[in-house]
């Protein structure tokens, strides 16, 4: 049952911050862009407000979130044996681990490869969440909107737009996630690839196109509950703190 949970303990501890950096950016490049072409900060943001801010946040999220990626993967595919003809492994030995934990790869990844070895998979993680955000934050607005015509959704409302934006955003971000994860597992025991285009390009010639479609029903169905929650406790958390500070102010 523990192989189900490889990997697990770094993004459990990060998930917090990073998801409060991701929204918090959301929203603030919103009001900003709000408060530049209305001069109101409150104002309910155009569409096209909303996708740079979802353009906004999905860069800045590769920040925190490619080195948490290259951990997990490391970690989840390390004893994982490797097969190739006329390649010799010197380094380990496939099957037994390299890493002792989160930390212990962090630290041998940043001594082996440098900055450079941490955010590998980087081009990849942002051409993957740069237009996910937009499909994450945009369809869950809009759902919300089509739900509750009067802007004040319900927590059900909330949930349900959730789960379908987090189902589209990781459905559509699939091919990209594929790219990265191998990018990021790449160098266990050796490189394969030299790049985000020579993994597409190798990926594509060895098993087709097929290969960036792998995961997605995966990818769909942990989108729903995974960013219905993450909605949910967003907008339950302003509210409460919204509330706060009226009973302060009164």
């Amino acid at each position: 049952v523990a192989g189900f949970f490889k990997g697990m303990s770094f993004p459990l501890a990060s998930i917090a911050v990073y998801s409060s950096v991701v929204f918090g950016v959301f929203s603030n490049t919103q009001r900003f862009l709000s408060q530049l072409r209305h001069g109101d900060p409150s104002r309910a943001p155009a569409l096209t407000d909303m996708a740079l801010a979802s353009v906004v946040a999905g860069f800045i999220s590769v920040g925190i979130g490619t080195p948490v990626d290259l951990v997990k993967i490391r970690l989840q595919m390390q004893t994982q044996p490797y097969v190739e003809a006329n390649v010799k492994l010197k380094p380990t030995v496939p099957g037994f681990p390299v890493y002792r934990g989160p930390i212990h790869c962090f630290r041998t990844v940043l001594q082996k490869e440098g900055i450079a070895g941490i955010y590998r998979g980087a081009v990849a993680t942002l051409l993957r969440d740069v237009p996910g955000y937009c499909l994450y934050f945009i369809p869950y607005a809009s759902f919300c909107d089509w739900i509750t015509p009067d802007g004040s959704p319900d927590p059900f409302s909330v949930w349900l737009a959730g789960g379908v934006a987090g189902a589209i955003s990781w459905g559509t971000a699939t091919p990209m996630d594929v790219v990265k994860s191998r990018l990021q597992a790449d160098g266990v025991y050796l490189n394969k690839y030299k790049g985000t285009l020579d993994c597409i390009v190798q990926s594509y010639q060895n098993e087709g196109l097929k290969v960036f479609f792998r995961g997605i029903t995966v990818n769909a169905v942990r989108g729903f509950p995974t960013s219905s929650a993450m909605f949910l406790g967003y907008e339950l958390s302003l509210k409460a703190m919204k509330r706060d500070q009226t009973e302060t102010r009164s």
